[in-house]
């Protein structure tokens, strides 16, 4: 058992020049002063056993260290990297991350840093599992890293440090994090201790180390070099797991910011909606829906689809869903309301080409009213079973183009019917006419209202993932309106 994140210091340990260039081998640099803590340099190879003069790759070619990347997963990919170290080629390894830069702020270290806080991302002692060491040296884990340990100096220098004792503050912290457990001390008889900065575009962003107890050889400079080439690459792939896993956290942000819940009730309305993301790699989409509450007992019902995939699509999604909310908080008329939504448009980066509908629906006065932008047609059951489009007087162009001709389209509901609003993704296909896909859409809920029509939510979620015959490209998003009029 060898330790996973000690500070050292090498009290004695003779210094070897950089690699040589071609001609006779150098000599020996002279022993540095006693107490000081050094970078190993790479020694020439010249004069070194066959055993020590092979590939720097070698001790690392494991199927562990061949996965490094192949998901965009933080853990998972410090857990690879652990995986390939330990326990063939060291007896411990750990990987961090600084605090800062996995959260996503800035970066960098100073070059003389008071101290260094970085989080635990992965640990291996051995080929104990990581449940055998959670208790005492937890993952995810934030640790305060003092100016004067080997992994600030690491940090701020750029450089390895090979190392082989351990320093008493860290000593301290590991004892008095152990409780007396056996392990740990273990863990600290160690007799080679390696610590890589993590690099990422000149920006440090972690360190690994790596550790040996007294009875291995200790790490030679073809090994050093090893895992430095490996750490370029796992930084890599670190970045990369970031950068995904914050625009996942920024996609269920905008997700949380839509309606919750599957089913909402009004005064003469039930509302279901949905979205399902066009496939698994989707992180942010530019489909949106919303419902609102209106004077007099009225019900605002809107979906609409911001043209693309990725943070500007989604950024035009958000300003023109509160957009909407600002503009029906004044109470104007839908006609007002969808051209105010087109200059707005205008003069938002992304939300060109924008498509909506819009539908009022007012149980006292029986009747809705739709303004549609470009967007198709909204579908209508009726009391005879029977699920159609709606006929748009004018079916308007998509948002931005700064036409503001829109037309309204008003007809009564006498009687309960269900409305669909939808987004394209439902409907277009490279392969069939849309007029026919809309049918189809139209079909496939006339054949599950019979045995769902009183569930909603399950509707919605049936017609979500019914067959469409589209590419599957494109987000889909559904919000389904059980209109029922008032009574007298």
């Amino acid at each position: 058992m060898r330790l996973d994140d000690a500070s050292y210091s090498c009290p004695e340990r003779r210094a070897t020049p950089r690699p040589a260039s071609p001609g006779p081998a150098r000599g020996r640099s002279p022993s540095p002063p006693k107490g000081t803590t050094l970078r190993n340099d790479p020694r020439s190879r010249l004069g070194e056993p066959p055993d020590v003069r092979t590939s720097p790759r070698r001790p690392l070619l494991s199927p562990a260290a061949d996965a490094i990347g192949s998901a965009l997963d933080l853990p998972l990919t410090g857990s690879q990297f652990t995986h390939a170290l330990a326990p063939a080629f060291a007896d411990a390894a750990s990987v961090y991350l600084l605090e800062r830069w996995r959260r996503g702020e800035q970066a960098g270290v100073a070059p003389d840093p008071p101290r260094i806080e970085a989080h635990r991302l992965a640990l291996r002692v051995g080929a104990d599992a990581r449940e055998d060491w959670e208790k005492l040296l937890p993952v995810g884990e934030v640790i305060v890293f003092p100016r004067e340990t080997p992994y600030a100096r690491a940090l701020s220098s750029g450089q390895a440090q090979l190392l082989d004792s351990v320093d008493p503050h860290t000593s301290a912290r590991l004892r008095a994090s152990g409780n007396g457990d056996a392990r740990m001390e273990e863990l600290l008889r160690t007799a080679s201790f390696l610590i890589v900065p993590l690099r990422i575009r000149e920006v440090t962003i972690g360190f690994v180390a790596c550790t040996r107890g007294p009875g291995r050889e200790p790490f030679a400079p073809a090994e050093v070099a090893a895992v430095e080439a490996l750490a370029a690459r796992a930084s890599v792939a670190l970045d990369n797991a970031r950068r995904y896993e914050h625009e996942r956290r920024t996609t269920l942000a905008i997700r949380g910011s839509l309606p919750a819940g599957t089913l909402q009730r009004f005064e003469g309305c039930r509302v279901s909606h949905g979205s399902l993301p066009a496939g698994e790699d989707t992180v942010i989409g530019g489909d949106w829906y919303d419902v609102l509450r209106r004077p007099d007992g009225r019900v605002s019902l809107i979906v609409g689809d911001a043209m693309g995939h990725g943070p500007e699509s989604a950024v035009a999604m958000l300003q023109l869903r509160t957009a909407v909310r600002a503009f029906a908080g004044f109470d104007i008329p839908a006609v007002d309301l969808v051209r105010r939504l087109d200059e707005l448009a205008c003069d938002t980066p992304g939300a060109s080409f924008a498509t909506c509908v819009y539908a009022e629906w007012s149980p006292e006065e029986r009747t809705c009213t739709v303004v549609s932008a470009g967007h198709p047609p909204p579908l209508l059951r009726g009391p005879d079973g029977k699920t159609v489009p709606v006929p748009l007087t004018e079916p308007g162009l998509p948002l931005g183009l700064g036409t503001g001709h829109y037309e309204a389209t008003v007809f009564s509901v006498p009687e309960p019917a269900l409305l669909v609003l939808y987004s394209d993704g439902l409907v277009e296909s490279r392969d069939a006419d849309i007029d026919h896909q809309i049918l189809r859409l139209a079909g496939s809920l006339d054949a599950a209202a019979p045995g769902l029509g009183a569930d909603l939510p399950a509707l919605c979620e049936h017609l979500l993932h019914a067959p469409s015959g589209t590419n599957g490209t494109d987000d889909r998003t559904l919000l389904l309106a059980e209109l029922t009029p008032a009574e007298g």
